[in-house]
């Protein structure tokens, strides 16, 4: 484990190949898969402080590219929906989201539920497009604050 996190440091400390380190890891951190894109995109911007901007905006982007194809993985299931028995709490999320709409994606950026809500649009068959909107600003803010956060408010040990 500990020679992989050095091995992505290393990676994530040229910018050429950093900035698509975190593309992807932020691609890959939004879809159904239990991963995190958050330390990819600190630690180029602690390694890289000149690269804020460019890291929170293709953090923003992967992580929205992810979302959407949550959006299309929900989709293309539909045909398990109407298998599917749904429990008292199921069917209030579904008629919540069916409620909100598109909107209910800037909730994507929310831990073990964002992903989830994704699919969720997809299968229901929400806007694409609004929903994928609606994702990349959530998901700029989530990116936007967290690392003003962790690199400025509570740097912690990755200060020194």
């Amino acid at each position: 484990m500990e020679a992989w996190l050095l091995s992505l440091l290393q990676t994530l400390s040229v910018p050429e190949y950093g900035l698509l380190a975190v593309f992807l890891v932020a691609a890959l951190s939004a879809t159904l898969l239990p991963m995190g894109s958050e330390f990819a995109v600190i630690g180029l911007i602690k390694l890289n402080p000149d690269l804020f901007w460019p890291a929170v905006l293709v953090a923003t982007a992967g992580n929205t590219l992810g979302g959407a194809v949550s959006w299309w993985m929900g989709y293309g299931a539909e045909t398990l929906y109407e298998k599917v028995k749904h429990k008292r709490l199921q069917l209030r999320a579904l008629n919540w989201l069916e409620r909100l709409g598109p909107k209910a994606c800037l909730f994507s950026w929310l831990p073990a539920v964002g992903d989830p809500l994704c699919a969720l649009a997809g299968w229901l068959k929400l806007p694409f497009w609004p929903c994928v909107g609606y994702m990349a600003i959530g998901k700029f803010a989530r990116y936007l604050v967290m690392t003003v956060l962790l690199l400025w408010v509570f740097p912690g040990p990755l200060s020194a």
